[in-house]
């Protein structure tokens, strides 16, 4: 394989020179061109046929989502987006991972270049993960849309639903927005069971990821808080830098989120949760692990089989956006049930008996 072909958008010529000069330090990478706008940025991509697009969310003429949704039409294409770390940049970031983009790399605030020096790992990190991903897989996730299914109402959370036998644990990186959206929305009103998430991602992306998944799902979808009291019905995504775990206290069991040290490099970490959920008694515990680089989730998983999990699932290579995380727990034995994205809902509400 020859050298990846990257094109990089944005209307900061500082940026893009910082970009340009980050990037190709590395040997297996070459910048073909550079945009200003994301018309420009359609254009080169058809002329230039790069593997891998870097592209600005914010820009004048055609902004970065407008940009995207034409490159997906047209030439579908992998495109990496560049996200301000803001609230507004977290929403508009979130659309654009569930429009086709493969992930994003934040902005830092300012667009100093002091910043993405320190971020050089996690750029060219993104762009050869981006450049090994199936163009299928992010042209099938675009298309597929949302369940019509998915707008009934949803059911009203109750005190007594707090009372529950069962609960799911869902782990997730790139990729994972989508994917969570795929099988979250699949969830019917009165799935009576919580649903515990850990998708990678910073601060205020997560919350705007919820609000989001909300918006689409019959259940409820909320950013953990600490201390919060866990209810069925409702799926609960850890929040950006911390870790998300579950105690029982009395008759309830509630969020418990700490800043202890990251685990296989993530802070919410999916081995931390899943093992807080391995570690509570009397309930039927059923773990997922979804698209996603590096193996967070895995260790955790094969303890959870061997402590009597009553189901594991992953997904399979055919839909992951990345097969990372999938497949470090199937090379580990513990995984029962190997399903695409779409069936991953079905196959929860098979074991849960819902």
């Amino acid at each position: 394989m020859g050298k990846i072909k990257v094109l990089v958008v944005d209307d900061s010529l500082f940026m893009r020179r910082m970009i340009v000069r980050l990037v190709e330090e590395d040997e297996d990478i070459q910048v073909v061109g550079t945009a200003r706008n994301g018309a420009e940025g359609v254009r080169m991509v058809k002329e230039l046929r790069p593997d891998v697009v870097t592209m600005d969310i914010e820009m004048p003429e055609m902004n970065g989502i407008e940009a995207l949704g034409k490159i997906m039409e047209e030439l579908p294409t992998r495109v990496i987006m560049l996200s301000s770390l803001t609230r507004e940049g977290a929403e508009e970031t979130i659309t654009a991972l569930q429009s086709g983009a493969v992930d994003f790399i934040p902005k830092p605030s300012g667009a100093v270049g002091t910043g993405l020096v320190g971020a050089r790992e996690e750029i060219v990190g993104k762009i050869k993960a981006a450049a090994r991903t199936q163009l299928s897989v992010l042209i099938a996730a675009r298309r597929g849309g949302t369940p019509q299914a998915a707008w009934e109402p949803k059911r009203v959370v109750s005190d007594g639903a707090k009372e529950f036998r069962q609960i799911v644990a869902i782990g997730t990186s790139t990729g994972g927005p989508k994917a969570l959206e795929t099988v979250l929305t699949g969830l019917p009103a009165d799935f009576p069971y919580p649903v515990l998430v850990v998708q990678h991602m910073p601060p205020k992306f997560t919350l705007s990821l919820a609000q989001r998944l909300n918006n689409l799902c019959r259940i409820r979808v909320v950013e953990a808080e600490d201390g919060q009291l866990v209810q069925g019905g409702t799926a609960y995504i850890a929040p950006g830098g911390y870790h998300m775990t579950l105690v029982r206290k009395k008759d309830e069991f509630r969020i418990v989120l700490h800043q202890e040290p990251p685990q296989n490099g993530h802070r919410p970490s999916v081995d931390v949760m899943f093992d807080s959920v391995s570690a509570l008694p009397g309930l039927k515990k059923h773990y997922v692990l979804m698209t996603g680089m590096g193996s967070d989730g895995a260790r955790a998983m094969a303890q959870a089989k061997r402590q009597g999990a009553e189901s594991t699932i992953a997904e399979a290579q055919d839909t992951c956006v990345v097969f990372g995380m999938p497949r470090a727990a199937i090379s580990l034995n513990c995984v029962d049930h190997v399903v695409p994205v779409t069936v991953i809902a079905a196959k929860i509400r098979q074991l849960t008996k819902v």
